[in-house]
């Protein structure tokens, strides 16, 4: 199954998260089919790019967004 998740990057104790598009066998940090966005959850204020067309599109093809990705698209109003 195709999920739309979190890829967490940055530091130690300074996560930084990418939103992209993976086979769910994958690991949470491997191998991803599209990026489509990135979360920063330090910064001030809070730092959230997602390209909403192309996660309506990967929706529309059977994607599952993670509950936290879900409540970034609405945050952003991609869904």
């Amino acid at each position: 199954m195709v999920k739309i998740r979190l890829r967490r990057m940055g530091a130690k104790k300074a996560p930084f998260y990418r939103v992209v598009v993976a086979d769910s066998r994958y690991p949470r940090d491997g191998r991803f089919i599209e990026e489509i966005g990135y979360y920063n959850p330090i910064s001030e204020p809070v730092e959230l790019k997602i390209d909403g067309e192309r996660a309506k599109q990967w929706i529309k093809n059977g994607a599952q967004p993670t509950d936290t990705v879900r409540a970034l698209l609405k945050k952003t109003g991609a869904i």
